[in-house]
């Protein structure tokens, strides 16, 4: 069309737009990047004889890896100690059943990793007992390097929610071919210049298909990840972020979470019935025994009480050295409080032959052991683990070195003091030894105190009252988990309790139909806790779980939104997990949900302000058609709209702050589309109010029936104008920009800022104005334009003040009518 100055132009266009979303995708990529730096996997190591903790990607061949229940194996090892050590191989094999390792050589013609049964690969997770490796091989030299090579070849699938903007961009591309082709045929029906009309049309297409669309949903995901991870909450998956905003249900873990996980011993029960308290806190041997009764001489009371705690340090698999825990903390506070007693290195004096490993459904460690200093024949089991489970094994209990049999009398007391204990909202471990492992003797219990986490009732008080229900899930006894429960602001009388032994006795509609009133569950394995996700999802509920351990992995992976914890997760957790909490505090997750809705409601805006745009400019140029006069706006103006529209002011709308009152609203209904009919409205609205403004504004100029570059210019300044103002009223849907503050959202400031200096310089640059096709406007002339363009934004404040008075009224109506009830 030798239109060499708009040539140039339209390619600094198209650089520019590009340059952004290039450059905006590129910081939210690496950003993930970073995230992922944060939670990296770690393993236990031998070097110099001493176990450490390192970062998997420092091991190299010849380091001796040690494993246990939960951990991801960090590399290729070659087994030469397996202590019934049990392997899940299923992202190898695709077998759910774990695979027992071995340490002896494999005589084997095919090379296939099921039947190298003494090698550990790495990414497999380890689902039962513990062991010791040699690495053999590290990264993509591994077994598991050919399967991530091809992941990296394979592109991440887009959000729903990209989806969802991918397919409005769609359909709106489809209705805005459709009207340009009728613009451009009106147009050469009416004998305009065939060029001049395609020349139009493409920079209508230009301005009128939302390309910004998916850039700005992923930005906005993304920088919302960046800031759940500075409140401490990892997302593994941008996802995720959309789900946060839509959770009506939580089911959270005790231990760990509602708690601190700083398990400390405060009572302890003898099979004498001695009974004792113990102060001080911490992994440490601060703090003494303080015993209850004087009933009898104060060394037997204390070899009672030591006899006990040795069991504990014995049937063992934790280490304390220098105030620092390696273990689990329920083992720790048991050494703890046998150093309180002076007794050190009591698991050095066994050799220990054989260990059962703790599990969900067992309910109990046992290991067998022999002295290493005394007869060899004296093989013996140490047993620790819930009461019940420990007492079904018991056939004798011991009282001052001699072994009773245990009668019905004493088994009422023990469970007696068991509920005693659990009642003050303590967990109770119950020890026994002997030769066979049915036919125990009964030494005693400890009750561990693990306290609410600081804040933790208030959030879940808030997030009840925004609509989101709050279960707590434990393995605890009925006691201790309707005391704590209590004491965290729980309803836990009643039918809002139900144990792990009754959900296995009802159906799954019963169970269905039942769990909507129970908020504690008490005494429940894994089984139980992937039984409650998937009844409260046959509800049609939008459920996150939180959990740390092997057992929570798969009721994690079955939620919508699996919440791993950072600090005491288990490999396997934080591995089903969507998102992981660094902090391990529940707090965070109310914290995430209004991330989750901010996020959500921010796009929705952007979504307000496009459309409005879009439909504003195409409908411009349609109506001046209809209407026999001259275009309103060229086709350069019309692509600088389309920077404007697609550009810093519209997606600083990404970026809003976060509205605090959001986390009140209940959870957004993940059936309600992103295109509401209240939405189209208020579009609606705002399009009609910039086309009449600015029709009226070109008319009114064009007086004289010739277009000059004067009305031109007044025109397309009115069009950037009523942008700026509509951007401004589309930060809120509901609350007045005064209320948030002109100032809250400094992005959007500076893009606003930025945008109007560029269209002064449009007007007032001569090289500009050539390009432009601009001439340079009076003071007067810009006070008349902002006054029209203002109206945009008056009308849609008046808007929100009859939407909240309507909700306010809404609200007092609700009020009444539950007085009423």
């Amino acid at each position: 069309m030798q239109q060499i100055d708009d040539a140039f132009s339209i390619t600094a266009a198209i650089i520019i737009v590009v340059t952004v979303a290039f450059v905006q995708e590129y910081r939210s990529e690496k950003s993930l990047e970073e995230l992922n730096k944060l939670v990296p996997p770690v393993c236990n190591c031998l070097r110099g004889g001493q176990a450490e903790t390192l970062f998997a990607r420092l091991l190299v061949p010849g380091d001796i890896v040690l494993l246990t229940t939960g951990d991801r194996v960090p590399a290729d090892l070659r087994l030469f100690e397996a202590v019934d050590l049990s392997i899940d191989e299923s992202s190898f094999t695709g077998e759910t059943e774990p695979s027992l390792k071995t340490t002896y050589p494999i005589n084997t013609k095919t090379n296939s990793v099921s039947d190298r049964l003494n090698i550990a690969f790495m990414g497999t997770l380890v689902r039962c007992g513990n062991g010791r490796g040699i690495v053999v091989n590290t990264g993509v030299n591994s077994e598991f390097g050919e399967i991530f090579k091809m992941m990296q070849s394979e592109e991440a699938p887009k959000t729903p929610l990209q989806k969802s903007m991918d397919s409005l961009g769609t359909q709106l591309s489809f209705y805005s071919f459709g009207i340009i082709g009728m613009i451009m045929t009106l147009g050469w029906i009416q004998g305009r210049p065939v060029l001049e009309m395609f020349n139009i049309g493409v920079s209508l297409a230009v301005a009128a298909i939302p390309e910004g669309l998916p850039i700005v949903v992923t930005v906005t995901l993304a920088l919302g990840v960046m800031r759940m991870a500075k409140r401490k909450a990892i997302i593994k998956r941008l996802p995720t972020v959309e789900t946060l905003g839509c959770v009506d249900t939580i089911c959270s873990d005790k231990t760990g979470t509602l708690t601190k996980n700083e398990m400390t011993v405060t009572a302890m029960v003898t099979s004498e019935l001695y009974r004792a308290d113990v102060s001080g806190v911490g992994y440490n041997g601060s703090g003494e025994i303080i015993l209850s009764e004087d009933i009898d001489s104060y060394k037997k009371q204390m070899d009672s009480m030591k006899r006990l705690l040795e069991i504990g340090c014995i049937c063992n698999n934790a280490d304390i050295t220098g105030g620092q825990l390696r273990g689990q903390p329920t083992e720790g506070a048991l050494i703890a409080a046998a150093q309180k007693l002076d007794m050190f290195g009591i698991k050095d004096k066994y050799l220990r032959l054989q260990e059962f490993p703790f599990s969900s459904e067992q309910k109990l460690m046992a290991v067998k052991c022999i002295p290493k200093f005394g007869p060899k024949d004296e093989e013996k089991f140490y047993v620790k683990g819930a009461l019940e489970k420990v007492l079904s094994l018991c056939t004798k209990y011991c009282s001052n070195d001699v072994i009773r049999p245990l009668d019905a009398d004493r088994h009422k007391q023990f469970i007696s003091e068991s509920q005693y204990l659990g009642r003050k909202g303590l967990r109770v471990l119950a020890f026994a030894y002997g030769t066979k492992l049915d036919d125990l003797s009964f030494v005693g219990m400890v009750g561990i105190l693990d306290p609410p986490r600081p804040g933790v009732r208030e959030s879940i008080r808030t997030l009840q009252a925004s609509g989101v229900s709050v279960k707590m899930l434990t393995g605890d006894a009925m006691d201790t988990a309707c005391a704590i429960a209590t004491r965290l602001g729980f309803y836990a009388t009643g039918n809002a309790v139900i144990s792990g032994q009754e959900i296995d006795a009802l159906d799954d509609h019963s169970f269905a139909m039942r769990i909507p009133s129970v908020s504690v569950f008490y005494r429940v394995g894994p089984a139980h806790k992937l039984r409650i996700v998937k009844a409260l999802q046959k509800n049609g509920a939008v459920v996150g779980m939180t959990g740390d351990g092997v057992n929570d992995g798969v009721a994690l992976k079955k939620a919508d939104i699996g919440i791993a914890m950072g600090k005491i997760g288990t490999d396997v957790c934080k591995e089903a997990a969507d998102m992981i909490l660094i902090d391990d505090d529940f707090f965070t997750i109310m914290a995430a949900i209004e991330e989750g809705k901010g996020i959500f409601h921010n796009i929705r805006n952007f979504v307000r302000f496009q459309l409005s745009t879009s439909i504003a400019a195409l409908s411009l140029i349609a109506f001046s058609t209809l209407m026999h006069i001259p275009n309103p706006l060229n086709a350069m103006q019309i692509l600088w709209i389309n920077i404007i529209m697609d550009g810093p002011p519209a997606q600083s709308l990404g970026v809003e702050p976060v509205d605090h009152d959001i986390l009140i609203q209940p959870p957004r209904n993940v059936k309600e589309p992103m295109i509401t009919r209240e939405l189209i409205t208020s579009v609606l609205i705002s399009s009609s109010i910039i086309i009449t403004g600015t029709l009226f504004v070109f008319i009114n100029e064009m007086s004289d029936k010739i277009v000059t570059p004067r009305d031109t210019t007044m025109t397309f300044t009115c069009f950037v104008f009523f942008d700026m103002f509509n951007a401004l009223s589309c930060r809120s849907q509901v609350k007045s920009v005064f209320t948030i503050g002109l100032l809250t959202n400094k992005p959007f400031v500076i893009s606003v800022t930025g945008s109007l200096i560029c269209q002064m310089l449009v007007i007032y640059l001569p090289q500009l104005q050539k390009i432009f096709v601009t001439e340079a406007l009076s003071v007067g002339d810009l006070l008349f334009l902002f006054c029209i363009t203002s109206t945009v934004f008056i009308v849609s404040e008046v808007r929100k003040l009859f939407k909240r008075r309507a909700i306010s009224r809404e609200k007092r109506n609700q009020v009444y009518q539950d007085h009423m009830v």
